[in-house]
């Protein structure tokens, strides 16, 4: 299409729209920025829930580190003097606040609700019933990702997390795991304690 040039300037005769070489340069260089800024924004983001799972799995081996069956196979002033140690970096792990807030539609807020309550039900079951708690947590599981694992998938769960935000989905996975970890360490502890009920006492007689 033909053009004039005025001044500078590059017009456009048929639109009748007129803008300054210069303003177009401008434009393209807040352009740059403004791009520059959303990696920086999203790289930022990235940190921020890095740090969240960090503190997640700082938690959660600190805790296992004071229920582990080591623990119980040490003498009461060892183990109160490593309790003492655990507690104070669980305590300095807590001064760690991480705020990310997730933009959510009023759909996937109810879905987050939805999947929460379900997640929440089954934690509260776990004393009750161990193994069937596992079973439900691994279905849950399987329904959040796209791979074919062994086992069955929990449909209903699996549709309302595909409603629930992209990051919302991720924090729901991380928590189905750490609980179906915390199942697998309590099932195995439970088992230790049943063999050693199991092992014959040896009754040691003077000659």
């Amino acid at each position: 299409m033909a053009q004039l040039k005025i001044n500078g300037r590059a017009c456009d005769p048929e639109n009748k729209f007129c803008r300054s070489i210069s303003m177009a340069a401008r434009s393209g260089r807040l352009l740059e920025i403004l791009d520059d800024l959303e990696l920086r924004v999203e790289s930022m983001r990235e940190a921020a829930i890095s740090i969240e799972q960090e503190k997640e799995s700082l938690l959660e081996l600190i805790q296992s580190v004071q229920s582990s069956q080591e623990m119980r196979n040490i003498s009461d002033g060892e183990r109160e003097e490593l309790n003492l140690t655990a507690n104070r970096l669980l305590d300095r792990t807590l001064t760690v606040n991480i705020s990310l807030e997730i933009i959510r539609s009023p759909q996937q807020e109810e879905f987050l609700g939805k999947a929460t309550a379900l997640i929440d039900e089954i934690a509260n079951q776990i004393l009750k019933d161990l193994s069937s708690a596992k079973d439900r947590l691994m279905a849950m599981h399987n329904a959040c990702t796209s791979e074919a694992l062994p086992g069955p998938v929990d449909q209903k769960f699996q549709a309302i997390m595909i409603g629930c935000a992209l990051e919302d989905q991720k924090k729901l996975k991380r928590r189905l795991e750490t609980l179906i970890r915390n199942v697998s360490n309590a099932d195995k502890s439970i088992r230790l304690l049943d063999q050693q009920k199991e092992k014959p006492t040896i009754n040691s007689h003077p000659l």
